[in-house]
């Protein structure tokens, strides 16, 4: 296929957190709040003359520093980003909005808070209490830890606006880039999608990493590009797979899997569309912070959820995503040491494969893994065991 016009320019804003797009910002006066989990409303943190960005450590070498204050058998997603902050890789944030939800990212974002690795006399640590059960009785609650923790910080020491319309704004600013990249995405069930995986998840990242107000109108050339695109006659991919996970923030796992003959054609992870690039819907009887809080509790995914209604949701999204996208097979991907998809990824890639038919290949990784040939080794298995099913199918033989 022609290569996308922006695809390059899209890639070089993913090599460093502090990137062309947030010094632009940051020149433009903007307030930049940096977040790592979906449990924290992203769209919160771009209310007024914030803009927020989820906070990576693109091409993490050592992590030594990390590993003394957090110990060798921690998260490495969490590792990284306390070593590219003792670097001092994020001290162009105004404040750092963070979660209740994992143990091993408190630990992290402590250490951020106690040593004051990033070097701004307002910047500020929020720890919100997140419910782990989803019911209306845990609206008022997240409402109140967002407005204490979040909202009148940045009012108070920034001068933000925080109000209902500021909120609704932010609002609308988010669904015109989630409709871009539905429109997208859902390019990906045709037979032969004008777009690969790896391509989707550099668009999907940079609107996580980026300023929306100055990546919108290039991700508008490219749905139009994309409407027009050619793929080729045929297809270099021998399967279509969904991948599920957790933070998956380096596009090169999913070039890896690309590279070896399966397109990822549907995703479900940390950094990913899927929760995170969908429509909020308001209506004007309710205030739109209680909306708000509903809409991030109901559409989340996350392991921390312990209840079957949740369980059931993560699981049947899989088997239907499967059938929508016309997928072949199924990857659950955890970082290593990762609590929550550890559980996940051992129970649910079971039930996929023994419940549901869907053949499986669960795999545990480093945060950075485009060296990886045991990975490597893993995935061109996996996609000629799906060519071979394909083959007994038809009834015809391998050659």
């Amino acid at each position: 296929m022609k290569d996308l016009k922006h695809l390059i320019y899209f890639e070089s804003l993913l090599d460093e957190a502090n990137n062309e797009l947030m010094r632009k910002a940051k020149a433009d006066g903007k307030i930049i709040v940096g977040y790592t989990c979906y449990h924290m409303p992203e769209v919160l943190l771009n209310v007024g003359n914030c803009v927020s960005t989820r906070i990576r450590a693109p091409k993490t070498g050592s992590m030594d520093l990390a590993t003394y204050y957090m110990s060798n058998y921690t998260c490495e997603y969490c590792r990284a980003l306390l070593e590219r902050a003792i670097e001092g890789g994020y001290n162009f944030l105004d404040a750092l909005a963070g979660v209740d939800a994992c143990a091993q990212m408190n630990r992290c974002m402590e250490n951020i808070e106690i040593q004051k690795l990033v070097e701004n006399d307002k910047f500020f640590v929020s720890h919100v209490d997140v419910p782990c059960k989803v019911d209306e009785g845990a609206v008022p609650h997240l409402k109140q830890q967002l407005e204490m923790k979040v909202l009148t910080p940045l009012h108070e020491r920034y001068g933000v606006d925080v109000s209902d319309a500021a909120i609704r704004k932010a609002v609308a600013e988010h669904n015109e880039v989630c409709r871009i990249l539905t429109e997208i995405g859902e390019m990906r069930k045709l037979p032969n999608p004008p777009i690969t995986g790896y391509e989707f998840h550099i668009l999907t990242l940079v609107t996580y990493v980026c300023p929306k107000y100055l990546i919108v109108d290039k991700l508008r050339e490219t749905l139009e590009e994309l409407k027009t695109r050619e793929p080729d006659a045929k297809s270099k991919f021998r399967a279509r797979v969904v991948l599920i996970g957790s933070e998956i923030d380096d596009p090169d796992l999913t070039r890896l899997i690309e590279d070896n003959g399966a397109l990822v054609v549907m995703d479900r992870y940390c950094y990913g569309s899927t929760p995170g690039r969908e429509e909020i819907v308001l209506n004007d009887d309710e205030p739109a912070l209680d909306q708000i809080c509903r809409h991030y509790m109901t559409t989340s995914m996350c392991p921390r959820y312990v209840s079957m209604e949740k369980k059931n949701q993560r699981w049947n999204f899989v088997k239907d995503a499967v059938k929508e996208y016309h997928a072949d097979g199924a990857i659950y991907e955890q970082i290593k040491f990762c609590d929550y998809w550890g559980y996940e990824r051992a129970l649910a890639s079971h039930i996929a494969s023994e419940e549901f038919g869907i053949p499986t290949l669960s795999i545990d990784r480093p945060y950075m893994s485009r060296t990886s040939g045991q990975l490597r080794t893993r995935f061109q298995a996996f996609v000629e065991s799906l060519e071979i099913k394909k083959i007994n199918k038809k009834g015809g033989k391998a050659k």
